[in-house]
């Protein structure tokens, strides 16, 4: 990832940082249904929201994009590809 991403990352209030892993941990945790999955992550949502405002929001997503960035940049080097190429085929279906 590049240093200006990397540097904007290290910003990311702790907070937000913590809401961003509690809203994928809790989609992806194995004891849950999808749909269950889902709810939590609404709820983490939504308390981001009441407790934050539109900036705590702002400041999760943040995060959530600078992580996902840097697990697409990880996936396509290892798999000898560009991540650009990987993001376009992920996220057009």
């Amino acid at each position: 990832m590049s240093d200006d991403i990397l540097k904007r990352g290290e910003s990311v209030d702790l907070v937000a940082r913590a809401r961003a892993y509690d809203s994928v941990r809790v989609l992806l945790s194995r004891d849950r249904s999808h749909e269950c999955g889902l709810a939590g992550v609404h709820e983490v949502v939504a308390s981001v929201l009441a407790e934050s405002g539109v900036d705590g929001l702002a400041d999760v997503s943040m995060e959530l994009a600078l992580k996902l960035a840097s697990a697409i940049e990880r996936i396509a080097a290892d798999h000898g590809h560009a991540a650009i190429d990987l993001v376009d085929e992920w996220f057009t279906d």
